[in-house]
């Protein structure tokens, strides 16, 4: 009964259990935004829930359903990556850059005014259920916006918020989503979804368009994101417990 860790999947009596054991909640911030053409539209969300698994299966919790709507830059009709014109040098890459425009499947953004009203209904329904700390990551501006208000909140609703960003691995690139569509989010998806990553369909001949720090094409790999996965597993548990008194 304690092996379930996602919320939907939860019968009452397997959420008394889980919630009896550690009063933690998941929510992986997503989108459905490109990252490059060899990774799956909403990669964002299925490394950050993907990631949530494997720590509540070490630590105990719940893992929320995915939240794919979320804030990013706007210029006019073009949002996020859309509006993206070079590509950061990292690792002795080529800056490369292009015209502003929209990028296929793109469908996620909101305001910051009703990202920030989403997330207050979830804490409010999430405190009102039980939890006593809850853990946002995924989507980088999701991210920054949850940060953003984390001591006003948790004044607010009574409850201990987090997020993965911080840990001393994420300038060597192994923190938990700390690129875009690179080698770090590259071998993350990787290892929790390999047959949703493509890297042939990557030219060789330019640099992969909405991709930005090492290049996935040379650095990515399976046995990386594993890594990456148990290096902060065991970094967010320490937390937890820590958090928790435990």
């Amino acid at each position: 009964m304690m092996n379930k860790v996602l919320y939907e999947e939860l019968n009452p009596d397997e959420f008394r259990a889980r919630i009896k054991s550690c009063p933690v909640a998941y929510l992986p911030l997503g989108t459905l935004e490109w990252h490059g053409e060899h990774m799956p539209l909403g990669a964002d969300g299925i490394q950050s829930q993907g990631f949530f698994v494997k720590l509540a299966e070490q630590v105990g919790g719940i893992v929320l359903p995915k939240l794919f709507l979320g804030p990013d830059r706007r210029a006019g009709d073009l949002f996020g990556m859309d509006t993206w014109v070079g590509n950061a040098s990292s690792g002795g890459e080529t800056r490369e850059t292009r015209e502003p425009a929209q990028l296929d499947g793109s469908a996620y953004w909101v305001s910051d005014e009703l990202f920030k009203a989403m997330i207050e209904a979830i804490l409010t329904q999430l405190k009102r259920a039980g939890f006593r700390l809850v853990v946002a990551h995924g989507h980088g501006p999701s991210t920054l916006a949850f940060m953003k208000r984390t001591d006003e909140w948790e004044k607010e609703f009574d409850l201990r918020l987090f997020h993965c960003f911080g840990s001393p691995w994420d300038g060597e690139g192994k923190g938990i989503q700390v690129d875009h569509g690179a080698a770090n989010e590259t071998s993350l998806t990787m290892a929790l979804r390999p047959e949703l990553v493509d890297l042939n369909k990557l030219s060789p001949a330019s640099w992969p368009v909405a991709v930005g720090g090492k290049d996935p094409r040379v650095f990515a790999s399976q046995e990386l994101g594993d890594e990456i996965i148990q290096l902060n597993v065991q970094r967010m548990s320490e937390l937890i417990r820590g958090a928790l008194g435990k």
